[in-house]
């Protein structure tokens, strides 16, 4: 199996979840917080997909799905058109509210799209080229793909744990 198959896999392992967690909520839940100052599934999902969205498109020298495909537009958040919500505020997170899962899910499934198109292209040498050099040392492409990768299983994962809290107290 050649590295980019193991890429092209663990992203298709975040969309699987992505599609589970968003299965069965209720727009209310979507954007529920389970506590003051935690984070929302609609935050959480928005967020891994921004993050996604941006860090696959600079490293491949694409245009983000968010700006090219009219989802900053369909969204309309009102925030800064390249925010990721990276460093949200308790009270930015709480802005962030997603009008539906399908909404949610078809900018996830475009990112996911965009980001395997890129993958598929990939050589092995391709993945030492240094896409970020404000690191000590410098972030190669395979860095940045795998870093992408756990940050959005953990976001996955966070939001899969805030939609049980979510759908116990409401059984």
């Amino acid at each position: 199996m050649h590295a980019k198959d193991i890429l092209i896999d663990g992203h298709s392992r975040i969309r699987e979840e992505v599609h589970a967690v968003l299965d069965g909520l209720t727009e209310q839940q979507l954007n529920a917080q389970p506590a003051p100052g935690a984070n929302s599934v609609a935050w959480l999902l928005w967020h891994l997909t921004r993050v996604q969205d941006d860090h696959v498109a600079d490293a491949f020298g694409l245009e983000q799905v968010w700006l090219a495909q009219g989802w900053e537009r369909r969204f309309g958040l009102g925030l800064p058109r390249l925010d990721t919500g990276y460093g949200h505020s308790p009270e930015q997170v709480a802005e962030v509210e997603v009008a539906s899962p399908d909404l949610l899910a078809g900018y996830y499934d475009a990112v996911h799209e965009q980001s395997l198109g890129a993958l598929r292209g990939l050589a092995a040498k391709d993945l030492e080229r240094v896409v970020d050099e404000r690191w000590d040392p410098p972030v190669t492409l395979g860095v940045r793909l795998v870093s992408v990768l756990s940050d959005d299983l953990q976001h996955v994962g966070q939001a899969a744990y805030v939609k049980g809290l979510l759908q116990s107290a409401d059984a």
